[in-house]
This record gives structure tokens, C-alpha cells and sequence, in this order.
């Protein structure tokens, strides 16, 4: 838990206004998106479209507390980890996790749930499969090769568990409302660690 411990109230507050911001600009570029797209809400007026935005900037800032919960429990949970379990095989088991999560996502939920869209589940599963990789690979760039299995873990199974509410909704238009913001702020979040932990230069 050294992470938690090197946040002083100052690194916290810095690291969640600016995850609030991620998080509200997520949800309204999503919501745009979902409405050029399916055209789902029929405004009446003016002062009704200027009111959606705000609405959804509201969201993306729940969302982006929902996604510090999550971030902040897996720093928790990785410390459990490494304390009980020595690095490699901690390293293993998330990869393993992963992996797990990845599959049950595309596949087992298809299988069990019965009338599921196997395309849908496939295009998120691999949407957050190749954010992983790639913001892995910005994470051990500006830090090490350790970083790798850790940011993959957290941007694949801790994603997908933060998710499972919307997903048994079963409304791909509802997924991407919170997926797109919640994997930004999580990215974000991610990348950000290492930066805002930094001792200042003398």
C-alpha cells in the first residue's frame, strides 16, 4: 500500500479534480456520439439541448468517482498481493485473472445469458483488451517493465468487475455510456500515479 500511503491530501485532491474533468468529458463525448448515432432523445426545445450536456457532465463526474473507488481498491488489492504471495506468482495470477475476465466477458456471458449480441461483447471485450496493451505500453515507457502486468490487470479485470452492473443490463447503448468514461479515467489514473508520486527535484 505504498501508493496510498505517498498520497498526501494535496497529490489526492490534484489526482481527483483532474479525474473528475476525464471523467466528465468522457460521458459527454459519449453521450454526443450515442446521440449522432442513434438519435435517441428527442429534444423540445433549445434550453433542452443545452441542458444534456450539463447532464452528462454530471454523470461523467459520478462515473469518475465510481472509477477512483475502483482504483483506489485495486492499489489495496495489489498490496494484499504482493504481501501475500511472492512477486512472481502475484504476477502470474493476474495475468491468469485477466485472462479469465477477458473470456467471460466475450464468451461465457454469450453463452449463459442465452440471445446475447456475440458481436457486441466481442468489440468491447477487444476494445478493452487493446487499451490495456496500449496504455501499458505508455506505462512502462515512463516507468519500467514491472508496470506492464499490473497496468494490464487493472485496465482489463478491474474494468470488467466495475462494469458488471451495466453489462446485466444488457443495453449496448448503456455499456458505451459508461465504459467510455470509465476507461478514461482509468487510464488516466493509471498513467498518472507514477507522476503525481514523484519526489519534487531539489
Amino acid at each position: 500500500m505504498w501508493e496510498v500511503k505517498r498520497l498526501s491530501i494535496r497529490k489526492w485532491f490534484y489526482l481527483f479534480w483532474t479525474t473528475l474533468l476525464i471523467g466528465a468529458g468522457g460521458a459527454v463525448i459519449a453521450g454526443l456520439l450515442l446521440q449522432v448515432v442513434n438519435g435517441g432523445i428527442d429534444f423540445k426545445s433549445t434550453a433542452d439541448s443545452l441542458i444534456y450536456p450539463l447532464i452528462l457532465l454530471g454523470y461523467g463526474m459520478l462515473v469518475s468517482v465510481y472509477a477512483q473507488l475502483g482504483f483506489f481498491a485495486y492499489l489495496i488489492l495489489n498490496y494484499m498481493g504482493i504481501g501475500v504471495f511472492p512477486r512472481k506468482v502475484w504476477q502470474y495470477i493476474q495475468i491468469i485473472l485477466s485472462l479469465l475476465a477477458l473470456l467471460e466477458l466475450i464468451f461465457l456471458r454469450t453463452f449463459v445469458g442465452g440471445g446475447r449480441n456475440v458481436v457486441s461483447d466481442l468489440l468491447l471485450g477487444i476494445g478493452i483488451l487493446l487499451t490495456a496493451i496500449i496504455v501499458a505500453y505508455f506505462k512502462v515507457r515512463s516507468t519500467n517493465r514491472s508496470a506492464w502486468i499490473p497496468t494490464f490487470f487493472f485496465l482489463t479485470a478491474i474494468t470488467i468487475v466495475e462494469i458488471i452492473g451495466v453489462l446485466r443490463i444488457g443495453v449496448d447503448s448503456a455499456t458505451v455510456f459508461i465504459v467510455v468514461p470509465l476507461i478514461a479515467c482509468n487510464a488516466f489514473q493509471i498513467l498518472m500515479l507514477h507522476r503525481i508520486l514523484k519526489p519534487k527535484q531539489s
